[in-house]
């Protein structure tokens, strides 16, 4: 479990409560942060037993580091829970059912090549005409609650999933600005191509030399999220070493969750200080793209976009990257783009990486107030800067009977850039 010195500095105040999504839904103590040091803590004393009950309350964090934000200790909640988690794990073995969903949840999802082929299934469904059958019938939910959530949250995919187009090498327009590398993701790769692709002629346009590197695989940030620290170590491991090779001045994360984790990602090579030196060099490059925009300012011409669009801050942008402005400002430089914030926009939305798939009762509660305060704005669009984020919030506005449209920021920057009245929503 985790050391003195990070539980010991929560000085339970309470501050943190209000910013806990899953406090906020059932009041329950050992469900807020300071609730959960104080079981980590009695774990680390002896005086508490790391069994299924810990494990549940654990297990039920969302991880969206609100608490972060909201602490006046500075208290590192973020490691407290990623440590715990990974304790847990090893102390408290799972019912079959939730091996069994888990271990096909991590042999898909950090794999771009079987991303795709899941993609390419996804298709099949929807052309055969059985994903119109089992959404009317509502057969899925009498299953099991899980898959139909997983259902529900899939993405109306296209051959563009299916085959990655991107250049090895992006050239600049005009004199070159910097020369940085794109994370291409799992999630966002696959199921979002439209905003890898909107990535690369935006940073072109602005003057930057983009550099794609062939094979790239999942970042871990979707297993270090749930204590597969193994699993995490491996994946940065192999990301780590393929960017090494190219030189670039910044590495360029379009998905928050994959950024937070990639600039903190040396603190999981404390066993392996040989390596710990590389993944700081690394650590140190890693820029989300609407951060990097935003320092550069533009160069490129930005057309006017007419359009009410609701900006939702992801939390591993808002929390813990702490960059929550450079989205906002990206978005204000296009012409005629009126931005509106939703209300309580700081609190998660429930998706957190593979939450809402693993706890879906917990994060349609969640969703489902998020979902209310987009609607709230009366935006046409919804623009978040996270794959998950899109994909949860946009399902339960469409449980809800709104129409509105996702987008990334990037890709309102790209369809000014290009003239363009308005972006593609992939959903």
């Amino acid at each position: 479990m985790s050391g003195r010195a990070l539980v010991d500095d929560c000085v339970h105040c309470g501050f943190c409560l209000p910013a806990c999504p899953t406090w906020l839904s059932w009041g329950e103590e050992r469900d807020s942060p300071r609730g959960r040091i104080d079981l980590v803590k009695g774990v680390r004393d002896g005086r508490v037993a790391l069994d299924a009950e810990v494990a549940l309350h654990l297990d039920r964090c969302l991880g969206c580091m609100g608490c972060l934000t909201a602490c006046p200790s500075g208290v590192r909640y973020d490691r407290i829970v990623e440590e715990a988690r990974a304790a847990r794990e090893a102390a408290v073995p799972r019912s079959g059912l939730d091996r069994l969903h888990r271990g096909f949840l991590f042999s898909v999802l950090p794999y771009p090549r079987r991303l795709r082929i899941a993609a390419a299934l996804l298709l099949l469904y929807r052309w055969t005409g059985l994903q119109w059958l089992l959404r009317t019938t509502g057969l899925l939910r009498l299953l099991s609650r899980r898959l139909a959530a997983a259902e529900a949250l899939a993405p109306r995919v296209g051959t563009a999933s299916l085959f990655p187009g991107l250049p090895a090498v992006a050239q600049p327009a005009g004199p070159r600005r910097l020369r940085v590398g794109l994370v291409t993701g799992c999630v966002q790769g696959v199921f979002f191509p439209g905003v890898n692709a909107a990535t690369v002629r935006v940073l072109q346009a602005d003057g930057c030399e983009v550099v794609v590197p062939g094979g790239q695989g999942c970042c871990g940030s979707l297993s270090a999220h749930v204590g597969r620290l193994d699993e995490a170590r491996r994946l940065v491991r192999a990301l780590v070493e393929r960017f090494e090779a190219t030189g670039v001045d910044q590495v360029v994360v379009n998905a928050a969750g994959c950024g937070s984790h990639l600039k903190d990602c040396e603190r999981l090579f404390d066993g392996d200080p040989s390596f710990r030196v590389r993944a700081a060099a690394f650590s140190a490059r890693v820029r989300d793209v609407n951060e990097l925009l935003a320092g550069l300012g533009p160069r490129a011409e930005r057309r006017p976009i007419r359009a009410r669009v609701a900006y939702h801050g992801p939390c591993h942008i808002v929390h813990a990257q702490k960059v929550g402005a450079a989205p906002r400002a990206i978005l204000a430089a296009v012409p005629g783009l009126e931005l509106v914030d939703v209300p309580d926009g700081e609190v998660c939305c429930g998706s957190a990486g593979v939450y809402n798939l693993v706890q879906p009762d917990s994060a349609a509660r969640i969703g489902a107030r998020k979902a209310e305060a987009v609607a709230s704005t009366g935006a046409q669009w919804l623009a978040s800067a996270n794959p998950g984020c899109t994909l949860h919030i946009r399902r339960m506005l469409r449980e809800r009977g709104a129409s509105i449209l996702a987008a990334h920021p990037v890709e309102f920057v790209d369809a000014s850039i290009r003239g363009l009245a308005a972006p593609e929503d992939e959903g």
